[in-house]
């Protein structure tokens, strides 16, 4: 993915950037993230523990989810662009669920002479269910 910088005048609200696309969340992802996050939550892990829970199965960590969509940014701007970044949590992001993170282009505007757009974001599922909602604002040439 090219993180050359976008240009303001080149883009209108409306405009998407291009999606991320995720593989069906595996097991091994969620172990791993466990090990490098240090979110050892054996709702993450242990099936016996999600069922006992009343849980059909594992659950994706929500800073997981989060992080998805901080590399949809960092894949369409370098990271030293992004001026703020936030999420709210919608629904719960399960084991085999195929996520991909999407983003479009909802304001333009400037700040002290800096041109910058605001983005909203998502996470959803093949069906369409939104995971995580967003948005971003990135500073642009």
């Amino acid at each position: 993915m090219s993180t050359a910088m976008k240009r303001f005048d080149d883009l209108q609200v409306g405009d998407k950037i291009p999606a991320l696309e995720l593989p069906p969340l595996s097991r091994l992802t969620l172990a791993l993230y466990c090990g490098a996050s240090g979110d050892h939550n054996p709702i993450h892990v242990d099936t016996d523990f999600a069922h006992s829970a009343g849980m059909p199965d594992v659950i994706a960590h929500g800073m997981l989810s989060m992080a998805w969509l901080a590399r949809l940014l960092t894949n369409w701007v370098p990271q030293t662009a992004i001026r703020d970044y936030s999420v709210r949590f919608a629904a719960m992001t399960q084991v085999h669920e195929k996520i991909t993170c999407t983003g479009e282009v909802t304001e333009k505007f400037e700040v002290n002479g800096e041109r910058r757009v605001r983005l909203t974001l998502t996470t959803a599922n093949a069906e369409g269910q939104v995971k995580l909602a967003g948005d971003a604002v990135v500073a642009l040439a």
